[in-house]
């Protein structure tokens, strides 16, 4: 195990308490307000909960450069609950990221920069797109799963580069989705230590008290899996920070911290109820809420000047703790050459020059299953892609997912390259996008084509979002024969290849198959799925032939003297 090095953000030297936090933490609260009620749609309730503690996380503890949202050694921030996406926006225009206050007063309308739900790869500082619950839950665990992948392979004894957390802030939706408890488990067998977690605790869901639904112990729930868990007072800072810091010792396991909120603090008739959830608060109820934490009723979009300078303090910061980084990557890359050279290639997504020679040629005689040209294609050309590093959901016999010679990933022990996902194709898919979006690798994850439906909305995410995600997806069609219908897909194809940005690859015999490898590994802002049969085929083409697979089609035979009819 690859022991955490890393040390807590310095604090600012604003005090958690008094008037400047009351009053950082309301700003937060009314820009969120009045940009939903601009809107006339959106959700205040989350932000006006969460606000102690968003502030509390991203001005005390949160390493980020606002400068450089794509700093590799950031720690990352993940809102699960993305209906509450005003909270975010809020804290990245505060922060001083590229997100003026304009873009804020257009919140959920065409052409801004502030949507409904965060979308990675629109808002500077949004790192991925969340909305369905639970998928940012399932992301942040890939995040830190990659992270924690990447130490084991490029720190060094007293060179920690790859060194950060990973945040979240989940609901009570989050929690009640089953990606969740897939992700969750495995996180905990993991022992993701630089995982923690922000439960917002509200009891409160859209058809009213949580009560009504979800009576389950969730701090009971989650020691089961292996978290540890911190209670706290949603609105007490000083007791937030300090759940916090006893988090980031948390070496050994991930961390729920159980903040009890108010949904919508401090609106008088709708605080603690449905109504504040998702719709605005109106405005005699936003100028009484306004009063009510003595906020001026009439203004809109008001950022008092000295907490906008204290929230901008974390540019200084971020730039310093930047550079301070890079001045360690120079003095890692100057002791270590080929280590660093391969960092800085994989975070920047490039292949290697000429891997394509590793790839696999099939002669004319050979007949094999697609599954079975994949896995030996996947071992081919693994040598020359350690980025390269996936799994199965409890079928590596049958997905040919493995690498011959590689360990797995062990609980506590993140050196291996084989990942075993268990049974849960829905995490398995989530946790594969925040992989991607972390950097640094190229995941990829398998099971039959049936079970596809299991994995669909993380696959319609990372075609979203423009993900290099590789699905191997085997045991296609009524090839399957004597398993019987429950497991013969024969809907799926038309419906994954309706998904826009997704490339699905049917390959006929194995020179096609290496080919959709090639297309997939090449495919650097989409996923790719490899739809790949259990029956032995033929091989039909030659590998000069199969290069045409990187086109989507292509002529297998020109007809003599040329065609007679083109269809358009």
């Amino acid at each position: 195990m690859t022991p955490s090095t890393s040390t807590p953000a310095p604090q600012p030297p604003a005090p958690l308490t008094g008037d400047l936090a009351q009053r950082s933490v309301n700003t937060i609260r009314f820009l969120a307000a009045d940009a939903v009620q601009q809107a006339n749609s959106g959700h205040p309730g989350l932000p006006m909960g969460m606000a102690d503690a968003a502030f509390v996380l991203w001005t005390q503890f949160l390493r980020h450069n606002p400068a450089d949202p794509g700093w590799w050694n950031r720690d990352r921030f993940v809102l699960s609950g993305g209906h509450g996406s005003m909270l975010l926006y809020a804290l990245l225009h505060l922060s001083g990221y590229d997100l003026p206050l304009d873009e804020i007063q257009r919140f959920r309308q065409w052409g801004s920069k502030t949507p409904g739900h965060p979308e990675w790869g629109h808002t500077p500082g949004v790192e991925t797109t969340t909305g369905p619950l639970g998928q940012g839950a399932g992301n942040s665990v890939g995040m830190a799963l990659a992270e924690r992948l990447l130490a084991a392979r490029y720190n060094r004894p007293g060179q920690p580069i790859i060194d950060h957390f990973t945040y979240a802030i989940v609901t009570d939706g989050d929690l009640m989705e089953g990606v969740t408890a897939e992700a969750a488990s495995l996180a905990g067998h993991l022992r993701l230590g630089k995982l923690i977690w922000l439960y917002d605790d509200n009891e409160i869901s859209i058809d009213g008290p949580t009560r009504i639904t979800f009576s389950e112990d969730r701090a009971r729930r989650f020691r089961a899996y292996g978290w540890k868990t911190i209670k706290v007072d949603g609105h007490d800072r000083e007791a937030i920070a300090k759940a916090i810091r006893k988090a980031q010792k948390q070496n050994d396991a991930p961390t729920l911290i159980l903040c009890r909120t108010t949904i919508g603090y401090g609106a008088p008739t709708k605080q603690g109820t449905a109504h504040v959830h998702g719709e605005p608060l109106g405005e005699t109820e936003l100028a009484a809420a306004k009063r009510n934490l003595g906020w001026p009723p009439e203004a809109r979009f008001f950022i008092p000047e000295d907490v906008l300078f204290f929230f901008r303090q974390a540019q200084g910061r971020g730039a310093a703790w930047q550079t301070d980084w890079q001045t360690r990557l120079a003095a890692y890359a100057g002791a270590h050459p080929a280590a660093a050279a391969q960092l800085q290639r994989v975070m920047a997504g490039e292949l290697p020059e000429g891997w394509e020679a590793a790839l696999p040629v099939y002669g004319p005689d050979v007949k094999k299953a697609t599954r079975a040209t994949s896995g030996e294609t996947l071992n081919a050309i693994a040598a020359a892609l350690p980025e390269l590093i996936g799994g199965s959901a409890d079928l590596t016999p049958s997905n040919k997912t493995d690498i011959k010679g590689e360990a797995d990933v062990k609980t506590g022990d993140f050196s291996g390259r084989y990942l075993r996902f268990g049974v849960r194709e829905h995490a398995m898919g989530a946790i594969l996008n925040g992989m991607a979006l972390h950097g640094g690798i190229i995941p990829y994850g398998g099971t039959f084509f049936v079970f596809s439906d299991y994995m669909r909305p993380s696959v319609r995410l990372a075609a979203l979002m423009g993900l290099r995600v590789i699905y191997v997806w085997t045991h296609d069609s009524i090839g399957v024969g004597e398993d019987g219908p429950t497991h013969q897909p024969v809907e799926h194809l038309a419906a994954l290849r309706a998904i826009p940005n997704l490339a699905v690859a049917r390959p006929a015999d194995g020179n096609e198959t290496a080919q959709a490898w090639k297309l997939a590994l090449a495919r650097r802002h989409g996923p790719t799925a490899l739809v790949l049969t259990r029956q032995n085929l033929p091989t039909l083409t030659t590998p000069a032939q199969a290069e045409g697979v990187q086109r989507g089609g292509y002529i297998l035979h020109e007809p003599e003297g040329g065609p007679q009819v083109a269809l358009v």
